[in-house]
């Protein structure tokens, strides 16, 4: 199986370039490629990529993910998000190949408290929502052998996210304010690329469609800061916040650029049912994740755990 990688050096595409390996030749490209393109923004590029590739699974990790940005940057975001897409689709499908697509719970509305299916009515409050959605058109449109996988909150040892920034804040502040009025599920970027990998090994032209990708359980962005904080502290961690010193504030409390939705659970039983998988609940990924944060020095060590 040879797998052309786009978006290599993001969360996912890190985590990607390890999982897929082992399938058979990887072709990994970043936009900062030079001999193949791994640039969305370059859509003649692009289709040559594929092309001189021919690779029998494109996996496009690439995204324009700047939320607030992508208010006024519409025609960016679209031209990562939506554009690309089509010409991936395009291309993919005219070598029979697959194209597996990363897109987000930013697509539904984000109301009520049920998770969301993927049958439910979509209805972004954000351009990114809209360009996301619109990428995930295109890849239905063009390309028969598809699998999009809409995940949610995202997260790892590598790149910028929600756990690193929180913690990062924690070790000089002691006291933190974090909206408890937005409903998810934390998500490993490994936990994506590793599910990838497993349905890559058996995929079938039936097995075609959308899934929901996230880890299993439920919290808010408070309860997501005061657990990691908790598990930080248990890992040696020298952190001047503690959990009871972070304070649950409504979403107002913060105003942005673009509407976040507040429910973001994703029901996973469809991703469940056909791949034959079960999800790890989303403290597990956290967990992992603060104690490599600490393993690594990447987090401030008390004396009692410094070397």
């Amino acid at each position: 199986m040879k797998i052309l990688l786009l978006g290599a050096r993001g969360q996912v595409g890190w985590q990607l370039r390890r999982s897929l390996a082992v399938l058979g030749p990887l072709v990994a490209l970043d936009r900062h490629g030079t001999v193949l393109c791994g640039d969305l923004e370059r859509p003649g590029d692009l289709a040559r990529t594929v092309r001189e590739t021919a690779p029998d699974v494109v996996v496009n990790a690439a995204a324009y993910t700047a939320v607030d940005r992508a208010e006024t940057d519409t025609a960016r975001a679209f031209a990562v998000n939506a554009e690309a897409c089509e010409v991936l689709a395009r291309e993919a499908a005219a070598l029979g190949a697959w194209v597996v697509h990363y897109s987000t719970d930013y697509v539904f509305a984000g109301g009520g408290t049920r998770p969301w299916s993927e049958d439910d009515a979509t209805g972004p409050l954000n351009a990114y929502g809209r360009s996301k959605l619109a990428g995930e058109e295109a890849i239905r449109r063009h390309a028969p052998r598809h699998i999009i996988l809409r995940t949610s909150w995202v997260f790892d040892t590598w790149g910028q996210n929600f756990l690193k920034t929180i913690l990062k804040r924690a070790a000089t502040q002691e006291r933190l304010e974090v909206v408890d009025d937005q409903w998810g599920a934390p998500t490993r970027a490994a936990l994506i690329a590793d599910v990838t990998a497993q349905l890559l090994r058996g995929l079938q032209p039936a097995q075609a469609g959308t899934y929901h990708l996230a880890a299993a359980g439920e919290t808010h962005w408070h309860g997501y800061a005061s657990f990691a904080v908790a598990r930080a502290l248990q890992a040696g961690a020298a952190l001047q916040a503690r959990p009871e010193r972070i304070a649950p504030v409504p979403s107002s409390r913060f105003p942005t650029a673009a509407t976040r939705p507040a429910n973001s659970r994703l029901a996973t039983g469809k991703l469940c049912d056909t791949f034959g998988l079960a999800l790890p609940d989303w403290r597990d990924g956290v967990d992992s994740v603060v104690r490599e944060l600490a393993a690594f020095g990447a987090l401030p060590l008390s004396a009692e755990t410094t070397p």
